[in-house]
C-alpha cells in the first residue's frame, strides 16, 4: 500500500496542578479552551470539541499517525500552560502531571462530544475526582489511587 491512512480518535482529560479553579472565569475558559484546540490542530491532531470545567479540560481530538499519546499531552500542555501565564498573568498556574486518554470508536464520538457539551451541568452533581475514576473503570483501566491525584 503506498499510502498510510489512520483515523485514530482519542478523548484526553486532565486537571489543573491540584485541581485549582484556574477555569471558573467564562472568559478563561472559552480562551482556553479555544487555545488548546488550536494547539491540538498544530500537531495534526484535529479537535473535534475541547471542553471542561473549572479545574479540568476534555479534548475530543484525532491522532496524528506521527505522534505518540505522550508527545500529544507533552507539547499541548507546554504550550497552553506558558500562553496561560502571559495570557492571563497567573505564574502559579500548571497542569497536572498526569492524564487520561481514551480510544472512541467512530461511532461514539457524537456521544462523547455531548457528554463534554455538558460538562457544567453535569459537574453540578459529580466531583472530578468521580468522574475521572468512572472513566478509568469504564476502559478497564486499573490505578492506584495514590498516584492518580498528585
Amino acid at each position: 500500500m503506498p499510502q498510510s491512512l489512520s483515523n485514530v480518535i482519542i478523548h484526553t482529560v486532565f486537571s489543573t496542578k491540584h485541581r485549582e479553579p484556574f477555569l471558573s472565569n467564562s472568559e478563561i475558559q472559552q480562551e482556553t479552551f479555544a487555545y488548546l484546540g488550536g494547539c491540538a490542530k498544530s500537531l495534526d491532531c484535529f479537535p473535534v470539541i475541547v471542553g471542561g470545567h473549572v479545574d479540568h479540560v476534555h479534548l475530543l481530538t484525532s491522532l496524528s499517525r506521527t505522534l505518540t499519546q505522550a508527545d500529544f499531552v507533552k507539547e499541548v500542555k507546554r504550550n497552553s500552560s506558558l500562553w496561560f501565564k502571559d495570557r492571563w498573568g497567573i505564574e502559579e498556574f500548571a497542569w497536572q502531571k498526569g492524564y487520561g486518554i481514551f480510544s472512541v470508536s467512530q461511532s461514539r464520538v457524537s456521544d462523547v462530544k455531548r457528554y463534554i457539551e455538558g460538562q457544567e451541568k453535569h459537574h453540578q452533581t459529580v466531583s472530578f475526582k468521580v468522574e475521572f475514576r468512572k472513566l478509568l473503570d469504564r476502559h478497564g483501566i486499573e490505578f492506584d489511587e495514590r498516584y492518580v491525584w498528585e
